[in-house]
């Protein structure tokens, strides 16, 4: 490996590193807002999708590291660039759901008794930006050193299961909320 693939593989481990930190950070929130909610009355739904969420995030991180380095695949700056443009555009569409979410976002199904589905903020625009903005980045951090495999893969597995989350969420939303 030359000192441009070194250069850029140790970039893209830093940029692995700071993505599974901030997972880490959000369950920490999404724990705290549960607790919030939880004595708001709220319920949880379909908890049994999450472990797999959980283990589809870690091996999608794992997944991109291990395929990078055994395949060892090069940088390509035109194709880091696009990644490096759905990546931030996901982060984007996640926090504008966290912010506009606030003490209501959570990474599991809760929904309060007898409340209006959120619908100013991002959620004018986009009924799922977080799911939305997951799908970019899942699709696109892979790509940013050539990790085509994972992205591919990934993107499918994340593809079905928020198929089975969303249904679920739609589903507790319209059993629990008032008419808009």
């Amino acid at each position: 490996m030359h000192s441009q693939s070194s250069l850029s593989l140790g970039v893209f481990v830093v940029v692995i590193s700071l993505v599974a930190i901030q997972r880490l950070f959000e369950m920490r929130l999404s724990s705290r807002n549960e607790s919030h909610l939880k004595t708001l009355g709220a319920q949880e739904y379909s908890p049994g999708h999450f472990i797999w969420m959980k283990l589809l995030h870690l091996g999608w991180l794992a997944g991109m590291l291990l395929e990078v380095w055994f395949f060892d695949r090069p940088w390509h700056p035109a194709v880091a660039i696009l990644a490096a443009v759905g990546l931030i555009s996901g982060q984007l569409l996640r926090y504008a759901a966290i912010l506009t979410l606030k003490h209501r976002w959570t990474v599991r199904i809760y929904v309060l008794p007898d409340s209006q589905r959120i619908q100013h903020g991002i959620f004018r625009w986009l009924r799922h930006p977080n799911y939305t903005g997951v799908v970019l980045e899942i699709a696109a951090v892979p790509l940013l050193h050539m990790a085509w495999i994972t992205a591919i893969t990934f993107t499918i597995l994340n593809a079905w299961l928020l198929w089975i989350r969303i249904h679920a969420e739609e589903r507790a939303l319209a059993r629990n909320s008032r008419p808009e």
